[in-house]
């Protein structure tokens, strides 16, 4: 039996890479305790956070809310919510925002189309995957504007759609500030995130 305060954030692929997967045999999926992202056709566990995590998440994701929600600039929303990219991907960040201009993407049961900021706090079993493919798909769809927060580095790293690639715009660790490039006037003090 394992410790009860042992960290169990690892992602695993659910099937053989070989088998593509459709949003529909998505939806298959008995409900149950298990959370799963698809991508490029292949299902994933994504696996319960560990407190860090859900409190970088927290505070994160009041700052958006209060800056977003609280000057009718869009919504914000935080996982488990399902983002239906294409027919084989679905994914499920950790926060996410879509601006008024593109609140017809947000249906009843999920959001059916790029968001324009999507967050994703970092573990150690899932930066890799976060920062390669994750980075890589959301690129490709469009989404204008990737935060990688990393409780380690207690770091922010933000990434801006250019060229088809979601491009570093800045690096932000302890005693510096946030800012980002979609949300004009809008400032993060990065200690308040990682204190």
């Amino acid at each position: 039996m394992t410790k009860p305060d042992s960290v169990r954030e690892v992602a695993l692929e659910y099937v053989a890479p070989s088998l593509r997967l459709t949003y529909s045999d998505y939806c298959q999926i008995p409900p149950g305790h298990q959370r799963y992202e698809l991508i490029g056709g292949v299902l994933r566990v994504v696996p319960s956070p560990s407190v860090a995590h859900q409190e970088v998440s927290k505070r994160l994701y009041r700052a958006l809310l209060e800056w977003i929600e609280d000057r009718g600039l869009g919504k914000v929303y935080f996982a488990p919510l399902d983002v239906v990219l294409s027919e084989y991907d679905v994914v499920q960040p950790d926060l996410l925002y879509v601006s008024n201009g593109r609140l017809g993407i947000i249906k009843e049961a999920n959001i059916w189309g790029a968001p324009d900021l999507v967050v994703e706090v970092l573990s150690p079993g899932t930066a890799g995957w976060d920062r390669k493919i994750k980075r890589q798909s959301y690129a490709r769809f469009g989404i204008r504007e990737l935060w990688l927060a990393d409780p380690e580095s207690r770091s922010i790293e933000v990434a801006t759609l250019k060229d088809g690639d979601l491009s570093t715009a800045g690096v932000y660790p302890l005693g510096s500030t946030l800012v980002s490039p979609i949300l004009p006037g809008f400032k993060l003090s990065i200690d308040t995130v990682f204190p």
